[in-house]
């Protein structure tokens, strides 16, 4: 696993948006808002890559962006 600083930003900024959206999703009582934001902060753990840290956080936030205009 490769340490570099653009891991770590990318990470620093995924989990933060993870964890915005879990506290939104929290206190609003919106299940996808919290599901999205357990996914961004969790999933970084698992992934060494910058790109494919970016792709999977992409991906859950359009899921995410799906899911709200869908009327969840």
């Amino acid at each position: 696993m490769s340490l570099d600083f653009g891991w770590w930003m990318i990470s620093f900024l995924v989990g933060g948006i993870g964890f915005v959206a879990f506290v939104y999703g929290k206190k609003q009582g919106r299940s996808p808002a919290l599901v999205a934001g357990i996914a961004l902060i969790v999933f970084p753990y698992f992934v060494s890559s910058v790109l494919w840290m970016t792709v999977i956080a992409a991906a859950i936030l359009a899921a995410l962006w799906a899911a709200v205009r869908a009327g969840w």
